[in-house]
């Protein structure tokens, strides 16, 4: 956890002490005036609806020891700093944001840690969470809790690993060009992982290519030295059967030296995975082969073809830590799925519910019906589907193409929740040959959870799928 004076915090971002002593000892960072606690910078983001620098003297109450605003600080303010103790600055340019990242990157100059940063359009935070398993087991490792992959998140990321850390898992997300660089820039990882390039976002990036230029930034920024005490290689890890990865080795990688190795599903690469088989809770079991011959087989109790893909880049990155292939794979079987992300549930009334209802895009779209089909199932297969966000000029197309999708699995019911992009799904649906009948219409997931959820029976199989706009997470609360 960051443990800094004022006086070196305000060095290092470029602000403006307005008041309070630079030997006030700051511990830990927040923006969030409820979470303060003792000691802690408060850093206040501006915003149309809430505005942080308006709960400035609560965090000055609840015990900051300084906080940072993005306005120009007032008389009432400044008095009751004086009255805490509390020492207040003044973001450089009033950007908050660019404060967290250079507090932050301070902060990790600071340390001796090996950093893994991991992006993609699909399955960067479950692979960040299997690499967080497989590593714990040798190495104290910090992760990005929950999905805080952002310019915010990952500061913070940062700012929470705790002292004697010797490995930080960094997941990076983006909306827009140059995000990555300057989280990377920030973080400095020794390794990256960009685990595919899909449509996630396509909306703001306007293709694929782009996509895969924004994700590629990861191995574009500076890196530090390996930390004494962690055997390593350094390096990226791409997926071989990604069509981008040829264009991210020669464009990104080769130029700045950076060793590549590959992952891939039923074709050889450094790191394979072959005999894919699935159990009737849909469990995937794999044989691992490396380049040098070795394999072995390796069971995981998270549930789809997909999340191999996954174990494959949290294995490799074992393997460059000095871990053996036994050792990364035993700890993947002990991971168990996180809360919204194809999490099984077994509910009282005699159904089971696949809650994948954190985030949708095309591809994980048609993993998570892919899972809905493959699965034991003594009922109905019923999909509960909603709209993506962040598809721009290609979302109808995209909606069409999951609703053809959804129809080719032959489902019992599929339940559509929303209007418009939504509508598109079930209209694709019904058109690719899935009955009227068995097409279900809801205005929200209010109206989802009062039509499905008197019907549901013992033995049916229920998905939870969309974007996090449609709320679906509240249907699935309701069922389960």
């Amino acid at each position: 956890m960051i443990d800094l004076d004022v006086g070196s915090l305000v060095e290092a971002t470029a602000a403006t002490l307005v008041c309070g002593s630079v030997d006030a000892r700051c511990h830990g960072c927040v923006i969030d005036s409820r979470a303060v606690r003792e000691g802690d910078v408060f850093v206040a983001f501006p915003g149309e609806n809430v505005d942080g620098n308006d709960y400035a003297i609560k965090a000055m109450e609840a015990g900051a020891s300084c906080v940072v605003m993005t306005c120009e600080p007032w008389l009432v303010l400044t008095n009751a700093a004086a009255e805490h103790g509390c020492a207040v600055v003044r973001a450089d340019g009033d950007d908050a944001t660019e404060f967290m990242l250079r507090l932050a990157a301070a902060w990790r100059a600071r340390h001796d840690w090996l950093v893994v940063a991991v992006t993609g359009s699909v399955g960067k935070t479950t692979t960040k969470d299997m690499l967080s398993c497989v590593l714990s087991s040798r190495y104290r490792t910090h992760a990005t809790e929950g999905n805080l992959n952002n310019l915010i998140g990952v500061p913070l990321t940062l700012m929470a690993a705790p002292e004697d850390s010797e490995v930080v898992v960094v997941e990076m997300g983006m909306n827009h060009a140059g995000e990555i660089s300057r989280l990377v820039s920030c973080a400095r990882p020794q390794i990256a992982l960009i685990t595919n390039v899909g449509t996630a976002h396509i909306g703001l990036l306007g293709s694929r290519t782009a996509i895969a230029h924004a994700k590629a930034e990861i191995v574009a920024g500076p890196a530090d030295p390996l930390p004494s005490g962690v055997e390593a290689t350094p390096g990226l890890v791409l997926c071989s059967t990604d069509d981008y990865t040829p264009l991210i080795d020669r464009t990104y990688a080769k130029p700045a030296g950076v060793a590549v190795s590959l992952v891939a599903c039923g074709s050889d690469a450094d790191v394979s995975a072959h005999d894919i088989t699935l159990d009737e809770d849909g469990h995937p079991s794999f044989e691992v082969r490396l380049a040098d011959g070795t394999s072995r087989r390796a069971s995981l109790a998270l549930t789809g073809r997909s999340v191999v893909a996954d174990a494959l880049f949290a294995i490799s990155v074992g393997l460059r830590l000095g871990m053996t292939l036994d050792e990364t794979c035993d700890a993947l079987a002990s991971m168990r799925p996180s809360s919204m992300r194809q999490e099984v549930v077994d509910c009282a009334g005699g159904w089971r519910v696949i809650d994948d209802s954190y985030n949708a895009n095309p591809s994980s779209m048609a993993a998570a019906l892919d899972v809905l089909s493959e699965m034991r199932c003594d009922g109905r297969r019923i999909a509960v589907l909603g709209a993506m966000g962040e598809l721009g000029d290609e979302a109808e197309r995209l909606h069409d193409l999951v609703g053809a999708y959804a129809a080719a699995k032959d489902l019992d019911m599929l339940v559509v929740v929303g209007e418009g992009l939504a509508g598109r799904i079930a209209h694709a649906a019904h058109l690719m040959g899935l009955s009227e009948d068995r097409i279900v219409g809801c205005a929200d997931a209010d109206a989802a959870l009062a039509t499905v959820g008197p019907v549901l029976a013992t033995g049916d199989l229920v998905l939870v799928k969309a974007s996090r706009a449609a709320h679906l997470e509240t249907f699935a609360e309701g069922v389960e």
